[in-house]
């Protein structure tokens, strides 16, 4: 390993958060305000109009920020970056951000700079002695390769970096698979211990390599400064790394948990389910695992030892013929929600069923009560066996009668005519169909007039309140959120995997704040309409 790279490394962080900017003025903001939280920073100089003229600012900033340990990149647009400028002009402006500094002068300039391996190439080609030039200034050179598409043949990359002697290698792929971070991180392991190698999967299927990866031999990892900022497909904001995914203490006594489904990057367990593991002093990171294969889930359980999965739409049944046992209610739900691994095994629950009923049984007595179930889909199925289990006289509304007949005749349950809803009164209204969800377009199936009951409790919980609720709340009638059974379903399975209780409190708290902060966002872009005065 160069001893530049060794001696970089003893003051850099395990994040280097990535800025951008539309002037030099705004990257200096946000680098400022990064720098108090993460102090190692890169400066994507590709998005500026003149990155060039933008130099002598940076280097300014740098002299009055020593703290800041800066990578400049300047990445051009064939490359995957936003520079449409010639190769050499690249070169020219990598070669003034890496400029020494006169002697006797305070030190500035950046640290590190990223040179993409086709432009090292290139230059190798044209017997350009640009590459030696930027040795000479003292500063790190990290020769990357990101392919956007696919992860092919990793150590044929790296052979190809090796020659130009690089202080460090950073190698990006896509994840179009799970385990396509396993590809990756085996291979940083191999190659560790010789150069200093920096390795991430992009995309959706990547945020395994962003979390595990350091705990694989990764020198470091980036992070946008916030939510919006991203310089690459799945990227992570630095707060959830830090916060969220606790990334500084991973190491390899943590256990590997996750949320497996498509999608799942929106998913709120993995803010909820580790930071039940930080209040409960778990060792322990739990991640988002998007796939659209069931198979790619297995093959990755296969090949990682992570020993719990929450598996969500569209996984729910696919899963079972991998499963070695699962309880009998589940087995008749024909859906499990929670994989636990032991010994090389896997074993199901469904705990949908905890989040509906906890909930209820807070309120009424089941045995007897009067319940309609709108939908007949997984969470419809997870609703009726486990209100029918505890003695609920259940019926079932469906836009696909036949659909609610097959679910009625398994359970139990009887099936209503959409014309007899308003004329028949419950104790509890439940919405298990995914209407009224952020982003699901689909009109109610229930009007205010049909709300004949004395709790209405919708299961979807973002947002907050859904159109069921609010017509509900205008009806006086008491409403459940979905937030409870999002919670409830997350403490049984905190509880399977940990064998401790949950801190069920904090975890609801967490999960509205996210939710009230999303719907404030919304709400920033998209004011509400005023009503205008008559």
């Amino acid at each position: 390993m160069p001893n530049l790279s060794t001696h970089l490394r003893s003051r850099i962080g395990k994040v280097c958060v990535a800025l951008t900017g539309a002037t030099a003025a705004e990257m200096m903001e946000r680098a400022a305000l990064a720098a108090k939280e993460t102090p190692f920073l890169e400066f994507r100089l590709d998005y500026l109009d003149k990155p060039a003229a933008a130099v002598p600012k940076f280097r300014a900033f740098l002299a009055e920020h020593t703290e800041v340990t800066a990578i400049a990149t300047c990445r051009r647009a064939e490359h995957g970056g936003q520079f449409a400028g010639t190769l050499a002009a690249e070169l020219d402006i990598l070669l003034k951000a890496a400029a020494p500094t006169e002697p006797g002068a305070p030190e500035t300039g950046f640290q590190l700079v990223d040179l993409e391996l086709e432009s090292a190439e290139a230059l190798k080609a044209a017997k350009k002695n640009d590459l030696a030039k930027l040795r000479e200034t003292g500063t790190a050179v990290i020769v990357s390769h990101h392919d956007f598409d696919d992860t092919k043949d990793l150590d044929a990359i790296y052979a190809r970096m090796t020659p130009f002697e690089p202080d460090f290698v950073k190698i990006v792929p896509t994840a179009k698979s799970l385990t396509d971070n396993v590809t990756l991180m085996r291979f940083i392991e191999r190659i560790s211990d010789q150069t200093a190698v920096v390795g991430i999967c992009m995309g959706d299927a990547g945020v395994l390599s962003r979390v595990l990866g350091l705990r694989a031999g990764s020198a470091f990892t980036f992070a946008s400064a916030h939510v919006g900022d991203e310089t690459g497909p799945g990227q992570l904001a630095a707060r959830t790394l830090v916060e969220t995914y606790r990334i500084e203490e991973v190491d390899a006594a943590t256990k590997v948990f996750g949320v497996a489904g498509d999608p799942a990057g929106k998913s709120l367990s993995p803010l909820m389910m580790n930071t039940a593991f930080r209040r409960e002093t778990v060792n322990a990171v739990y991640l988002a695992l998007q796939t659209a294969k069931i198979e790619d889930l297995v093959a990755l359980m296969a090949q990682i030892p992570i020993q719990g999965v929450s598996i969500t739409m569209p996984h729910k049944q696919a899963i079972l013929k991998y499963l070695e046992r699962m309880d009998p209610l589940s087995e008749k739900i024909g859906a499990v929600n929670t994989v636990t691994r032991f010994e090389g095994k896997l074993y199901g629950v469904n705990t949908d069923v905890a989040g509906i009923v906890v909930p209820l049984e807070k309120r009424l007595t089941l045995r007897g009560a009067k319940i309609l179930v709108l939908g007949a889909g997984g969470s419809a199925r997870a609703a009726v066996f486990a209100l029918r289990d505890k003695g609920a006289d259940v019926f079932l509304l469906n836009r696909t009668p036949e659909t609610a007949a097959k679910l009625a005749k398994q359970s139990g349950a009887k099936v209503i005519k959409r014309e007899a809803v308003a004329k028949t009164s419950f104790d509890v209204i439940l919405n298990a169909t995914p209407i009224g969800m952020a982003g699901n377009t689909s009109p109610q199936i229930l009007t205010a007039e049909d709300l004949n009951a004395k709790l209405v409790f919708d299961i979807v919980y973002n947002p907050i309140e859904t159109p069921l609720l609010r017509l509900a709340r205008e009806r006086n009638i008491p409403i459940i959120t979905g937030v409870e059974m999002f919670v409830q379903q997350g403490v049984r399975q905190f509880e399977i995997w940990t064998g401790k209780p949950a801190p069920e409190e904090e975890m609801r708290r967490v999960v509205l704040h996210a939710l009230k902060q999303q719907a404030d966002a919304v709400e920033a872009v998209v004011p509400p309409k005023i009503k205008k005065a008559s």
